[in-house]
C-alpha cells in the first residue's frame, strides 16, 4: 500500500477513540487493532486515524512499548521535522494455544502475537470423542509447549475451535450414535480449564477459520466478505464492518444447509462441497481416503475423482454465493479448506468460472480469492479469538450499542 492510499484509509477509519482518561483500555486496543490492520503506524498516523490528541497517542504508544507489545522500526527520514518512527506488533509479546476439534482430527498449535504457529501437534481419528480429546491434550500439551520454548504460565489464553453440536451429522462420517452423543453433556471449557494458566474459550470452527484469515491474513481492508472453509463438512464465517460477525448463537456462516438446485446427490451445499463427499468416492473406488490428509499429500493419485469433486463443489459454491449476496451485498468471497494449495487454487478458479455462468441480475459480483492458511486455519483461528477479545475492537458490538 502506498503512502497516499494509506493516508486515505487512515482518515476513513470507522472507529474513533476518546480523549477521556477513563477509556484508556479501549484506546489501547484501538491502537493495537489499527497497527495489526496496517502493519505499522507512526504516532502521527495513529493520531489522524483515531481522532485522539497527539499527547494521548504518545502516552498509549509509550505504554504499549513499555509492555513490550510494540516494537520500533527504522525511522522514516526525508520529511520536514523530526524523523517519524513507525511502530509494529512484537511477535513475541504473547503466545496462545489454539485447539481444533475436528471430525477427522485434533490439531493444537502455539501461536505468537502475529499469528505464526511456532509449534504444532496433530492426531487423526475416525471420529472424535471427549475421552480422545482429553487424552490428546494431556499427551501433547507439554511437548507442544516445549517445542515452542514456553512454560504454561507464559500462555495468555487457550481457545478451542470445534463444530457446533458436533454430535449431529454422525451418519455422514460413520460415527457411533452413543459415543458421539457423549458430546451433548461434555463441557469442554470446564474440562480443559487449569491445563494452562490463561482462560479457556470456545467458538465454532468455521468462525475461527474466518477469524484467522481476517486477523492473520494479508490485509485487504475489505469490510464485508464471506469466508468458506471446506473440511470434512463445508462451513465458514462472515465478516461485517471489518469484524467477524458471529450471530446470536455464534453460528453465522454455517453455510452447509444452503439449498443447491439441480445437483444430483442432495439439495444442500454440505452434500457437494464437503470433503466427506470426496472421501466416500475414493473409498468406493477402492482407495484410501486417509491419504488425503497425510503430510505433503499427493491428491493427483485420486484423479479423476478430485477433478469431479472440484467441478461439483465449484458449481455448488457458485449457487451458495449468489444466495448470500441476495441477503447482504458482500464485496468479496474467500475460499479455503483442508487441502493443498494447488487444490485450493483450482477450486477458486472453478468458482470464478461458475459465477460467470450464473444469473447475477440483482446482485453485484464480488471479488473471489483464495485463503492463506489451509488445514491449520481452525487451530490458528482459535488463538486469534484470544487476540481479538484482548487486543482488538469488535465494530459490530460497537454499532449495536
Amino acid at each position: 500500500m502506498n503512502a497516499a492510499d494509506k493516508e486515505d484509509r487512515l482518515l476513513s477509519t470507522p472507529i474513533r477513540g476518546s480523549n477521556q482518561t477513563t477509556v484508556r483500555g479501549f484506546n489501547e486496543r484501538l491502537v493495537l487493532h489499527l497497527i495489526r490492520q496496517y502493519g505499522a503506524l507512526t504516532k502521527a498516523e495513529a493520531t489522524r486515524a483515531t481522532g485522539l490528541s497527539p499527547n494521548a497517542v504518545s502516552v498509549i504508544f509509550n505504554a504499549l512499548e513499555a509492555d513490550e507489545l510494540l516494537l520500533r522500526q527504522a525511522p522514516i527520514r526525508g520529511r520536514v521535522g523530526q524523523p517519524s518512527v513507525p511502530m509494529c506488533l512484537n511477535p513475541d509479546a504473547r503466545h496462545y494455544v489454539g485447539l481444533k476439534v475436528g471430525r477427522r482430527s485434533f490439531d493444537m498449535v502455539v501461536a505468537n502475537f502475529t499469528g505464526v504457529a511456532v509449534a504444532r501437534r496433530s492426531r487423526r481419528h475416525n471420529y472424535p470423542t471427549p475421552e480422545g480429546l482429553i487424552d490428546f491434550v494431556k499427551t501433547n500439551l507439554t511437548p507442544l509447549l516445549r517445542s515452542a520454548h514456553k512454560k504454561r504460565d507464559e500462555i495468555f489464553g487457550f481457545s478451542v475451535a470445534m463444530p457446533s453440536e458436533i454430535w449431529h451429522w454422525r451418519d455422514v462420517f460413520d460415527a457411533p450414535r452413543e459415543e458421539m452423543g457423549n458430546w451433548r453433556s461434555f463441557d469442554i471449557v470446564a474440562a480443559l480449564q487449569g491445563l494452562v494458566a490463561g482462560p479457556v474459550t470456545c467458538e465454532n470452527d468455521g468462525t475461527a477459520a474466518c477469524r484467522c484469515e481476517l486477523i492473520f491474513g494479508p490485509q485487504t481492508h475489505k469490510q464485508d466478505f464471506i469466508y468458506f472453509f471446506a473440511g470434512t463438512f463445508i462451513g465458514g464465517g462472515i465478516v461485517l464492518n471489518g469484524s467477524v460477525f458471529t450471530g446470536r448463537n455464534g453460528n453465522s456462516g454455517g453455510f452447509g444447509p444452503l439449498r443447491i438446485p439441480d445437483e444430483p446427490g442432495g439439495h444442500r451445499l454440505i452434500d457437494h462441497a464437503s470433503l466427506a463427499v470426496l472421501e466416500r468416492q475414493i473409498a468406493a473406488s477402492g482407495g484410501n481416503p486417509d491419504a488425503l490428509y497425510v503430510e505433503d499429500p499427493d491428491w493427483q493419485q485420486f484423479e479423476p475423482l478430485v477433478s469431479d469433486w472440484i467441478a461439483r463443489a465449484g458449481r455448488s459454491l457458485g449457487h451458495a454465493i449468489v444466495s448470500t449476496l441476495a441477503v447482504i451485498d458482500f464485496e468479496a468471497v474467500i475460499i479455503d479448506g483442508a487441502f493443498p494449495d494447488a487444490i485450493r487454487n483450482r477450486l477458486v478458479d472453478e468458482v470464478i468460472e461458475q459465477m460467470g455462468r450464473l444469473d447475477l441480475q440483482g446482485v453485484s459480483r464480488p471479488e473471489i480469492g483464495a485463503g492463506h492458511f489451509g488445514a491449520v486455519a481452525r487451530a490458528l483461528g482459535a488463538a486469534a479469538y484470544c487476540i481479538s477479545t484482548d487486543c482488538m475492537i469488535d465494530q459490530n458490538t460497537l454499532q449495536r450499542k
